[in-house]
């Protein structure tokens, strides 16, 4: 059994408003990183699930980096 989709717009929200960045900024960075994980995969239920973790994750490191 696959997992839902995630509600893409209000994810993107979520992690725009949790990191400072735009986003429109976060949607090329999660639609890139979506296409390059699809690419490699076997199983595809968690890859947008992983996508977000690795968007919201370089956000916040880029974030605290500028601190």
């Amino acid at each position: 059994m696959s997992q839902p989709e995630p509600n893409v717009d209000e994810l993107m929200k979520s992690i725009a408003e949790e990191t400072d960045t735009p986003t429109e900024t976060v949607s090329k960075m999660y639609a890139d990183t979506l296409a390059s994980y699809r690419h490699d995969a076997r199983v595809f239920d968690y890859v947008p699930l992983f996508a977000a973790k690795k968007v919201r994750n370089q956000l916040r490191d880029n974030s605290n980096r500028k601190h």
